[in-house]
């Protein structure tokens, strides 16, 4: 099974500031700030969630398709993405701006300033999906995750009109975008991925009910946090899978895009869904693990025993196969 995954591909760049941001400013000067901290750490960390998506399944040895729009500085980033199984020739590579990358610096009191810039994310709405859809083959679906909207809804359009199945995932743009561009990007969707919060504020801003959006797409896949994760489809009783247990939380970013990553993998494999949102919600627990979004390692002795303690042998027999 062919799955391109599309969306952001970015660089965090994350400083820590030993003081605190409060002590620097003088309240009657605030309309003519100029300031420059002196930090004492920074980490460098490889991120955007489609490149994070494209990690996850590549660990998993499923050969994603990344499709989204890079700088020419993108030249250590696809080397770390190949390695690590991801086909990075769809990647647009821009010939004047830099890949997206957020700026952050932290205080003591863990207070941040940031910035992000778009960078050439913006082109990734030059990129045509049957271009890629004739470079490998085919397309079994795409993933249309965050990303430049026009992007977004291009991709969609494209899918729609091509008829490739395609799985909706708007996560961080959901804020900025309105109730019409949201229907338009879910409605016909194979898959619609959201977390709890963000399942509400779909069905506040579409004006669509629960039941009226499980009409229109497929299957509405709804991560739960802790508690893991709901799949439901109109007129089925829904699935719900539990986490497997933590060993430490370390760091919640990327979370979500690892349950992708496992769950479109099972779907590469062919496996049932409940057993696709099982190795998702594994791959989740080990990146909740570690600090830094694509910095887990995937062990399969170490993942297939977690596994089988989380979800039993039957369950770990199905999958093993699959790993290796």
């Amino acid at each position: 099974m062919r799955i391109a995954v599309s969306g952001s591909i970015a660089t965090d760049h994350l400083m820590t500031f030993p003081g605190r941001f409060a002590d620097q400013f003088v309240a009657d000067q605030l309309h003519t700030v100029s300031l420059s901290f002196l930090v004492d750490q920074l980490d460098v960390r490889r991120g955007g969630v489609a490149a994070n998506i494209a990690f996850g399944m590549g660990q998993l040895g499923t050969r994603p398709i990344l499709v989204g729009a890079a700088g020419a500085d993108f030249d250590e980033y696809r080397a770390w993405l190949e390695r690590h199984g991801v086909d990075t020739d769809s990647v647009r590579i821009s010939d004047t701006l830099h890949t997206a990358r957020f700026v952050c610096t932290t205080d003591a009191d863990h207070n941040q300033i940031g910035s992000f810039y778009t960078g050439a994310m913006s082109e990734a709405r030059l990129i045509e999906l049957k271009t890629v859809a004739d470079r490998v083959g085919g397309l079994d679906l795409v993933s249309i995750g965050a990303d430049d909207p026009e992007a977004m809804l291009r991709h969609t359009e494209e899918c729609r009109s091509r008829s490739i199945p395609f799985a909706a995932d708007f996560s961080q743009q959901i804020a900025r975008m309105d109730g019409e561009e949201i229907r338009i990007l879910l409605d016909g969707a194979t898959y619609l991925f959201s977390n709890e919060y963000e399942k509400g504020l779909i069905e506040t801003k579409t004006g669509w009910s629960d039941a009226e959006i499980l009409s229109r797409v497929g299957h509405r896949v709804t991560t739960l946090g802790a508690r893991g994760v709901r799949i439901e489809r109109a007129g089925e009783d829904p699935i719900e899978v539990g986490t497997p247990d933590e060993e430490r939380k370390a760091d919640p970013t990327g979370v979500g895009d690892a349950f992708r990553a496992g769950f479109l993998s099972g779907l590469a494999w062919g496996v049932s869904l409940e057993r696709a949102a099982q190795v998702g919600c594994m791959l989740a627990t080990l990146v909740i693990e570690t600090v830094g979004t694509q910095e887990y390692q995937l062990r399969r002795g170490h993942f297939m025993e977690r596994f089988t303690k989380a979800y039993g042998d039957e369950a770990a027999e199905e999958v093993r196969g699959h790993l290796g």
